[in-house]
């Protein structure tokens, strides 16, 4: 014959208090990661900017060998970026004479107040302007 004790020892599954710890748990491991994955993410928006300043340095560089001068505007490259309305993070300008040039990427990657922008040069000096991540 089984008494109680031993009937109690012979359940299966977890209490309600068990699982109430393992969500409270999980719920403060949740709360402590999200602002580090947020943080990532929208870094890593970032490289659309990055990855297209280097190929109008790269097409700068080609245009620049042909003409000995550098083009003043995107469509003399022939390099073709997606606008920020059709669903790019950023915008794109070029302000060039003959002997240099500046490529900005300026954009709101993160819906703050904040723009983010970038400048690359002829010399390929790639400058985080205003860092949208940390502000």
């Amino acid at each position: 014959m089984k008494t109680a004790f031993s009937r109690k020892c012979e359940s299966h599954g977890f209490s309600l208090i068990e699982v109430m710890i393992v969500v409270v748990i999980i719920g403060i491991l949740a709360t402590l990661a999200y602002p580090r994955m947020q943080r990532y993410l929208v870094s890593s928006r970032q490289t659309e900017a990055r990855t297209n300043l280097m190929a109008i340095y790269s097409a700068q560089k080609i245009y620049y060998a042909s003409n000995r001068k550098y083009a003043d505007s995107l469509n003399q490259l022939g390099v073709e970026v997606a606008k920020e309305g059709d669903g790019a993070l950023y915008s794109y300008s070029l302000d060039a004479d003959n002997t240099s040039y500046t490529a900005t990427a300026s954009g709101n990657i993160d819906d703050d107040d904040t723009i983010d922008s970038w400048t690359i040069d002829q010399e390929k000096n790639l400058i985080n302007v205003e860092n949208d991540v940390i502000n």
